[in-house]
């Protein structure tokens, strides 16, 4: 079914954008196209995510929508990608018979062959049964989840590891990112933390290291396809570490690793330099190796053994960015162990300590930028808990911080062991008022930079110049869907080409400094440079405005 047209919408986080990206590729190079209206679309996919309940509720809301499309159309597909489909299972299509196809995280590499036997299962039902009012309804289920194989051995992870086929083989173009100027590259998958609130490790599996080489290499063939902004990621991106002595190669190609116990010092880890690529490591190779990405960004961090070594590199790299996600979660030492979190409050005060020692440059113009992640309501919360987490919060200085009421997450520690007491009534009021604490914080972090000057990207139009011009925009936060042609559609701070004049003076458009502040800047409609040519490109600007959510600017 190689000239199918697919409709792919992607529901989370970093990863599962990136993962999208990679399908769309794949699918790209056998033939498909891609569609930005799902009723075009021989193929409906979504890529979920499971770790907040919202996003969840987006994807059986669509669900509930496609399957009233497939019963004026029977021979379309219909598939569950991601977390929810390795998360649930089977039980995904009892529950939605409208789904044909199950595809975790891990297995990504088969979709196609996937979506094909669906397709021809789908086009059998069709041809040997009457049609009847329940035809549509049944399920082709195919299904590829990696089960019980997720915490497999080295060697056989290593041996069946065709995943790491899927980024070899990614597509090199305008597909990777803003414009084709900005990518997301993968250094690690997985996770062995196992915090009780969480379900990464048991849909996404161990943590998988890939080869220095292979991600160096993706970057050179990103740079040269012209991007200049790179952002490494990985559920603890600065655990990376590729022991060269353990590697294992299959037909030629090394293999990804997977992640040993971390026993790296809390300052510097020790085996850098012993035959042993070490995160800080790979952030200099690339700085240094692939002079062409202009920025160079890592998320997300995990707060325990967050070196010195790491901090020194960013430091000593003009293009390493000044911006580091460090989720905290609580600011109380109960609750952090309760979440099995793995560090005390006064460990990661000294991280937040070390990194504004060393990053926060601001007399040079590069000030240090944090984010966080909070969760509230955690089970037995209780005031004094929320207070400390308050004070954790003001003493950080997040420019900004996710804040999450807690859900439980089938799936997870928590939701099987520890029951869920805190009020729903009690979760509301303490996410309000801290987000309010960081709304106040946030204006004030905003507010200091008036008068500054900044290189930002340009990335698009603001979100106000596309409501102006009538651009479409997805609804919702923490959703991308990748659109015509395998292009990625318009996000926060980006959009298309124009699709029609301007009948206004300026263009507003949006950027973002390399510490991550989003900044807006009017620039001629009908100036020398045409607005559009602007985007992707890295520009000076002095900073007139603010406020808590974004800078004004004006080009210098």
């Amino acid at each position: 079914m190689a000239s199918g047209s697919v409709y792919l919408e992607t529901f989370g986080c970093q990863m599962n954008e990136l993962d999208s990206e990679l399908v769309v590729g794949a699918l790209s190079a056998l033939g498909y196209r891609f569609t930005a209206d799902p009723a075009d679309a021989s193929v409906v996919l979504y890529n979920t995510c499971s770790v907040r309940e919202r996003a969840e509720q987006k994807v059986w809301s669509r669900l509930g929508e496609v399957a009233k499309a497939k019963a004026a159309r029977p021979e379309l597909v219909v598939g569950v990608l991601g977390c929810m489909a390795e998360r649930d299972g089977e039980a995904l299509i009892d529950r939605m018979p409208v789904v044909d196809i199950l595809c975790g995280p891990a297995e990504l590499d088969r979709l196609p062959e996937l979506i094909d036997n669906a397709a021809r299962t789908r086009s059998s039902l069709l041809s040997t049964e009457a049609p009847t009012r329940t035809t549509p309804a049944r399920s082709a289920r195919q299904v590829a989840l990696q089960g019980s194989a997720s915490r497999r051995s080295g060697t056989l992870a290593a041996a069946g590891d065709n995943l790491e086929m899927l980024d070899l083989s990614r597509s090199v173009s305008p597909v990777d990112g803003v414009g084709g100027t900005s990518a997301y590259v993968r250094i690690t998958r997985g996770c062995n933390k196992f915090c009780t609130y969480c379900v990464v490790p048991f849909t996404r599996g161990a943590e998988v290291h890939r080869p220095p080489e292979h991600i160096i290499d993706e970057c050179k063939r990103l740079a040269d396809a012209g991007v200049i902004e790179i952002t490494l990621l990985g559920q603890t991106v600065n655990h990376y570490r590729f022991e060269h002595g353990a590697a294992v190669t299959v037909d030629g190609v090394t293999q990804p690793q997977k992640g040993r116990a971390f026993k790296g010092g809390h300052r510097r880890d020790p085996l850098s330099g012993q035959n042993t690529t070490t995160f800080a490591d790979l952030l200099k190779r690339i700085h240094d190796e692939v002079p062409a990405i202009q920025r160079l960004r890592f998320v997300t961090s995990y707060p325990r053994d967050f070196g010195d070594d790491i901090l020194d590199v960013i430091r000593e790299s003009p293009r390493l960015c000044r911006y580091i996600h460090i989720p905290a979660q609580s600011g109380s030492d109960r609750m952090l162990k309760m979440m099995n979190r793995g560090y005390t409050v006064a460990e990661y005060d000294d991280v937040v300590a070390r990194c504004r020692e060393k990053l926060d440059q601001r007399e040079i113009g590069r000030p240090l930028m944090l984010s966080g992640d909070i969760i509230v309501g955690f089970p037995t919360e209780t005031d004094e808990d929320f207070e400390k987490t308050i004070d954790l919060v003001r003493r950080s200085r997040y420019k900004n911080c996710f804040i999450f009421k807690y859900s439980p997450r089938p799936g997870t520690t928590a939701y099987d062991k520890i029951p869920d007491d805190v009020p729903e009534s009690v979760k509301r009021e303490r996410n309000n008022r801290l987000l309010a604490v960081q709304a106040e914080i946030s204006d004030e972090i905003s507010r200091e930079q008036i008068g500054r000057e900044f290189d930002i990207m340009i990335e698009g139009y603001s979100r106000t110049e596309r409501k102006r011009r009538g651009i479409d925009v997805k609804p919702g936060t923490g959703m991308v869907a990748i659109t015509i042609g395998g292009a990625s559609g318009p996000t926060e701070t980006n959009g298309p080409a124009p699709t029609q004049p301007s009948t206004a003076a300026t263009t507003q458009l949006a950027g973002r400094t390399d510490g991550d502040l989003i900044v807006h800047v009017e620039v001629p409609t009908n100036g020398p440079t045409p607005p559009e040519d602007l985007v992707g490109r890295i520009a000076r600007c002095r900073i007139t405005d603010a406020n808590g959510l974004s800078l004004a600017g004006e080009m210098i």
